[in-house]
């Protein structure tokens, strides 16, 4: 029999960007959007038209400056601990176990 060969697509091989927003900082982005969006109709629902209006443009807003500082932050954030860390050397743990074993 004759095997059959299929092409497999890989993909274009670069990170998704829309708009400036990359990798999950475009779901943040909708995220945020439609959060404003039912938070602002939940307020303009029990209050006024225009406070729901407002609402949404504080709640949208909002959420797009907090993803947008997240993303300069980086993909990948940590936290940078700025104190001094002294790690012992190894050769203080073999000493202690060669002087059990002496004993």
């Amino acid at each position: 029999m004759i095997q059959k060969d299929y092409q497999f697509y890989k993909g274009l091989q670069k990170p998704l960007i829309y708009r400036g927003f990359k990798g999950k900082f475009i779901y943040y982005g909708v995220g945020s959007i439609m959060g404003g969006m039912l938070c602002g109709g939940m307020i303009g629902a029990f209050t006024n038209m225009i406070f729901g209006c407002l609402s949404i443009l504080v709640f949208m807003s909002a959420g797009m400056v907090y993803t947008i500082s997240k993303q300069k932050k980086g993909l990948y954030d940590k936290t940078n601990h700025r104190g001094i860390f002294i790690h012992p050397s190894k050769s203080l743990f073999r000493n202690e176990k060669a002087d059990e074993t002496l004993i």
